[in-house]
């Protein structure tokens, strides 16, 4: 945790960060926390719930593991315990991240809802307003995430619906809508894995596909399809990569088409850096389509009082709706005046250079390349912080001044 000057006055609590001020206790924020650390510098996060990883806590299904082997998923500088298994549990998860953040003292700042954040140009300094205090830094960590909020799309008729509603966000676990029919509205990772444990806990899913979508193998002849496709892309062009994954994927998998389940013309990496839209890598859920267990329906033209009406003409009786419609960032909704992020709050700038900002605004976790992305901003934000850091440092002592020897001169 970042050292603090607190200044008090009627109104509102000041608080003069010594360090960078990171928004977000997710695996992102506390990543560039930890290589601030390792670079021997304080930061100060401000988190609005009430643990850390609060997405992988209280909105993720419990049947949930990691999609990719966890060599591919570790944070900088603390790799995982050996003996877990290659695709980490939801519990050994947050496991790793709570035993990350007690390794590198991460402490952060909870219940602490970020309102408004504002570089203010008289001072040099960014101005983050949380509930009951203010915090100033001259340092911006944006590591909110792609992930902050769960999208709720725009169906007719959704509100007449007289079954339960709800979102992925909520949803824990297929038990509790055993023998019903439910409609699952999106086919992406969660789509496909919410079907797959309500097929499992003897529920009828009925599955949209509304859009085209990548069907692999998780693994291809007992190898990581994500590691295949790291290692080929290090010898050959993207596109001859795709191309080469798709035909392991129709050896593999079968012509998903014929499933329902078209695929983009685009390639699955391809698409992936172009859209941030992730391939499925499937677990399971395919081979209970293909059984008829889960059954693939095409674009819902309307949800009515008991059920759906869909594109083709069909019409289904359901008892429930999830929809597995995926999240959202919220930066537009408490970043002012900066139009460094777009109106649906990811960085203008493209990987691999939307990490860095003007005015000392950084951003993690943007990358639509998971923790792999995650990690990689972390360390380039540290070492650019520390250099900034350390000319102030020099600066300050060649003027004599008289704050800590440490620290950056901040304003009274």
């Amino acid at each position: 945790m970042g050292s603090c000057k607190v200044q008090n006055d009627k109104q509102t609590k000041s608080v003069l960060v010594h360090g960078p001020i990171i928004v977000g206790a997710g695996p992102s924020g506390l990543a560039v926390s930890a290589c601030l650390s390792q670079q021997g510098l304080p930061s100060l996060i401000l988190e609005r719930s009430d643990c850390l990883a609060s997405l992988w806590k209280h909105r993720t299904y419990d049947r949930l593991k990691l999609h990719l082997p966890k060599q591919f998923c570790e944070l900088p500088l603390f790799g995982f315990p050996e003996n877990f298994p290659k695709y980490p549990t939801k519990r050994q998860f947050i496991a790793y991240i709570e035993s990350y953040a007690s390794h590198f003292k991460i402490q952060p700042k909870f219940k602490q809802a970020v309102q408004t954040a504002l570089f203010d140009h008289a001072s040099g300094f960014w101005r983050v307003q949380t509930q009951d205090s203010e915090y100033i830094s001259k340092w911006l960590v944006v590591a909110t995430g792609e992930n902050a909020e769960p999208v709720f799309p725009d169906v007719v008729g959704l509100d007449k619906f007289n079954g339960h509603v709800l979102h992925t966000s909520k949803y824990k676990s297929g038990s509790e809508f055993k023998n019903q029919k439910v409609l699952v509205i999106g086919c992406g990772n969660s789509g496909m894995e919410v079907s797959l444990d309500l097929c499992r806990h003897n529920a009828i899913p009925h599955m949209v596909a509304r859009n085209s979508v990548h069907v692999l193998p998780r693994e291809i002849f007992g190898f990581s399809t994500f590691g295949i496709a790291m290692a080929l892309l290090r010898w050959f062009p993207l596109r001859l990569v795709d191309k080469i994954l798709l035909l392991m994927a129709n050896i593999t998998l079968g012509n998903t088409d014929q499933l329902g389940l078209r695929r983009p013309k685009t390639g699955p990496i391809e698409l992936k850096n172009i859209t941030g839209k992730t391939p499925v890598l499937d677990v399971g859920a395919l081979s209970q389509i293909k059984s008829g267990k889960i059954k693939v329906v095409g674009g819902v033209k309307e949800i009515t009082k008991n059920g759906a009406r869909f594109t083709d003409g069909q019409e289904k009786e359901i008892d429930a709706i999830i929809l597995a419609t995926g999240y959202k960032s919220n930066v537009p909704t408490w970043l002012k005046e900066c139009d460094f992020f777009t109106k649906d709050g990811m960085p203008k700038t493209p990987f691999p250079n939307g990490w860095k900002g003007e005015n000392g605004l950084y951003t993690v976790g943007f990358t639509r390349r998971g923790l792999q992305g995650t990690a990689l901003d972390a360390d380039k934000i540290a070492q650019d912080i520390s250099e900034q850091w350390r000319k102030i440092k020099d600066l300050n002592n060649n003027n004599n001044n008289n704050y800590t020897s440490n620290s950056p001169s901040y304003p009274t």
